[in-house]
């Protein structure tokens, strides 16, 4: 019986899949490549989940992996209308990168809090000006995302005082529902998006949003770019509607040096790195490796992603 194939969608530096070696033939691909081997793939790995290869090449004749594994949290840059309609099982890398993320948004929040720019900035122009911080303990946030990203962003706010509602597609136990977010949002400090992109999220955070916010909360984005209408977030911040906010994601990536969300008062951009800590790579190889071992042995796999809905579907916060 001959070995199973398994097809990478390439990103430097590429995946350790040494514990593979003999029980599977590893073949890799460029984007270029990637509708040629399609058809003679058992298994895909996409290696390069900043990649629209896969989404551009799946429609193609011939047959097609019975598994995609994406290196990611997100699924939206796989899923193609074929692809959905299939019979093939997307996972994807959850577990991975919940944590760093939650780590970074409480760093963001108290960075805002204590005014951490402000004091770099003035160290730089070699001034002394005392000033006044905020607290953080008390103040209120909405987390919008359910999912395991937004369960730990939730657990670690609530841990330094926050008071934190969780805001999911649906409401149950303790998530309130999509119809909450917009009273929530008015009573909030903080606004977190941790959501999946989806078309009922693409284009949510705009100018309507924005304006419900209270002048001194701030916004912060480890969700997906296209979440924000970005022309609108400048807007909000230069007419001081908000008074801040912090991007990890953008709508195109990288974001050009001509951008004018490079310059926009109290602003915070950093470059799709939230939830990237030393040695990320080799716990997304690992993770992919335990799953392959699954799958190799006919056992059920974790991380199934509902291709229609575009992400895992969730339990509760307790989960």
């Amino acid at each position: 019986m001959p070995e199973p194939v398994l097809l990478v969608l390439d990103a430097d530096p590429p995946p350790r899949l040494g514990r593979l070696a003999g029980r599977v033939a590893v073949r890799h691909t460029d984007a270029a490549g990637l509708a040629a081997r399609l058809p003679h793939a058992d298994v895909l790995l996409v290696w390069d989940f900043t990649s629209d290869a896969v989404r551009e090449a799946w429609p193609g004749d011939g047959s097609r992996p019975a598994w995609v594994h994406t290196a990611s949290a997100g699924v939206d840059r796989l899923l193609c209308p074929e692809l959905v309609d299939s019979d093939t099982v997307v996972t994807n890398a959850r577990g991975v990168f919940e944590q760093p993320i939650a780590e970074y948004v409480a760093g963001l929040v108290l960075a805002f809090a204590k005014d951490l720019p402000g004091t770099l900035e003035l160290q730089r122009a070699r001034r002394w000006r005392h000033r006044e911080s905020l607290p953080v303990t008390g103040t209120r946030a909405v987390v919008v995302g359910a999912g395991p990203v937004g369960r730990a962003v939730t657990r670690l706010l609530m841990a330094l005082g926050v008071e934190v509602a969780l805001v999911g597609r649906t409401a149950r136990r303790t998530i309130h529902g999509a119809e909450d977010l917009d009273p929530l949002a008015a009573r909030a400090d903080w606004v977190i998006c941790a959501a999946p992109l989806t078309p009922a999220t693409r284009g949510m955070f705009d100018a309507r949003f924005f304006g419900l916010m209270q002048p001194s909360a701030r916004f912060i984005n480890v969700g997906r770019g296209p979440m924000v209408v970005e022309g609108d977030l400048v807007d909000a911040l230069r007419k001081r509607w908000i008074a801040g906010a912090a991007l990890d994601v953008f709508a195109t990536e990288p974001l050009g040096p001509r951008s004018p969300l490079w310059d926009v008062p109290g602003l915070i951009v950093s470059p799709h790195m939230s939830g990237d800590t030393v040695g990320w790579r080799d716990r997304l190889g690992e993770r992919f490796v335990a799953m392959y071992e699954l799958w190799s042995a006919g056992d059920p796999l974790p991380n199934v992603v509902d291709k229609r809905l575009g992400y895992i579907p969730g339990t509760d916060l307790n989960e």
